[in-house]
């Protein structure tokens, strides 16, 4: 994550940064992608943020929900 500013946009249908989903998993304590979808709006419209296998953009998103929660959950 450290080649990413807080301010990277995750999600782009919702307009979710990398900062307010690593907030959601740090301090609302979002464990999975429904709970960051949930608190953050990021994930719940097409789905390209959700994780590589389910990326169909162009071009395709550098990073994705999965690796984020991967790095940042307090159990992972």
């Amino acid at each position: 994550m450290a080649d990413f500013e807080l301010g990277y946009e995750v999600c782009s249908c919702r307009q979710v940064t990398l900062g307010e989903v690593i907030h959601s998993i740090e301090k609302q304590n979002a464990t999975d992608i429904k709970t960051i979808g949930k608190l953050t709006d990021a994930g719940t419209h097409c789905g390209c943020c959700r994780d590589k296998e389910s990326d169909f953009s162009e071009p395709k998103k550098k990073l994705h929900l999965k690796k984020i929660l991967k790095k940042f959950a307090k159990n992972g």
